[in-house]
């Protein structure tokens, strides 16, 4: 259906993946405008407006022969490609964007196109926002998860094996604390971490703007376990203005409060697993050569503790 010109592969996409993935990224970023045009003609769909990108993702808009206005949305395939195809088909489009169509082979989503000019920090009431995003989210945890699924019990012993290394490469005797002791909360909520799918990234700016219904979430990264795990991206959501409001601590809790209210969970333990959450933040940071923790999950943590 489609005779456009080949894609131009943004720059900054092309560098993220050379960055991340050596040659192999490079590859297949060099495929990337072939494979776009065998899908666009696979699919009979044509182009539909400018591509977008970000570190991980290339999005096309398209239309297919039906009139259907979709996105193409192309990743290198990996575990987490496949687990967010996993849970975009149990979802269905539950308060989530809706998967169409894939592709076996390259891992490529065909979705529903959204309002991706409008996402939820648009709302300039941050309370309004906070509760527009746990509704949404009250609605995506009802899902059952389907088999196959990373389960959070995993993910907890892997970070507290890495928590004694970790320790020692910060500057900070106090930041030690303070890792050592998510790390204790985290080892005490292990034996109950949860059986609900989480969406594992949900902030503001993966949540758009739709025609199907006024919000839909987007770029799920499924996982199973305590929901209290899933807070820390909307507690983190626009924290410029966060910061800006002068007193973070008290924004932070506003937001916690209204998550827990509307998701119905335990403070107590929302706030550990939101701790582990930090914790999690904080050792892929070391990773990367940072000797400090970051100061928003400080303030963050001091407020979920209070």
């Amino acid at each position: 259906m489609s005779s456009a010109p080949a894609i131009e592969v943004p720059a900054a996409l092309a560098a993220s993946y050379a960055r991340s993935f050596g040659d192999e990224g490079q590859a297949w970023i060099a495929g990337l405008p072939g494979l776009v045009a065998d899908l666009l003609e696979r699919w009979d769909l044509r182009r539909d407006g400018a591509t977008s990108s970000g570190e991980a993702s290339l999005v096309v808009p398209v239309v297919g022969s039906d009139g259907v206005r979709a996105v193409l949305k192309l990743q290198l395939p990996r575990a987490e490609t496949a687990a967010a195809l996993t849970g975009l088909r149990a979802w269905d489009g539950h308060g989530m964007v809706r998967l169409l169509d894939h592709d076996p082979g390259s891992g490529t989503m065909l979705l529903e196109r959204l309002d991706g000019a409008r996402t939820l920090a648009a709302v300039e009431d941050d309370t309004r926002a906070t509760q527009i995003l746990a509704e949404l989210h009250a609605r995506l945890l009802v899902v059952p998860p389907p088999p196959g699924l990373p389960h959070l019990r995993d993910v907890a012993a892997a970070m507290l094996e890495q928590v004694p290394r970790a320790v020692k490469r910060l500057a900070d005797p106090a930041d030690r604390r303070l890792l050592q002791d998510w790390a204790a909360v985290v080892a005490e909520l292990a034996g109950e971490p949860g059986d609900r799918m989480l969406h594992w990234d949900l902030h503001y700016d993966n949540v758009l703007a739709a025609e199907r219904e006024p919000w839909l979430a987007i770029d799920p990264e499924p996982l199973v376990g305590d929901p209290g795990f899933d807070l820390w991206p909307a507690l983190d959501s626009r924290w410029d203005d966060v910061v800006a409001g002068g007193d973070p601590r008290r924004m932070v809790r506003r937001r916690f409060d209204v998550l827990t209210e509307v998701l119905g969970l335990d403070r107590e333990q929302a706030a550990g697993w939101t701790l582990g959450r930090l914790l999690q933040n904080a050792l892929w940071d070391i990773e990367d050569g940072q000797r400090a923790l970051a100061p928003a999950a400080v303030v963050v943590a001091e407020a979920v503790r209070r």
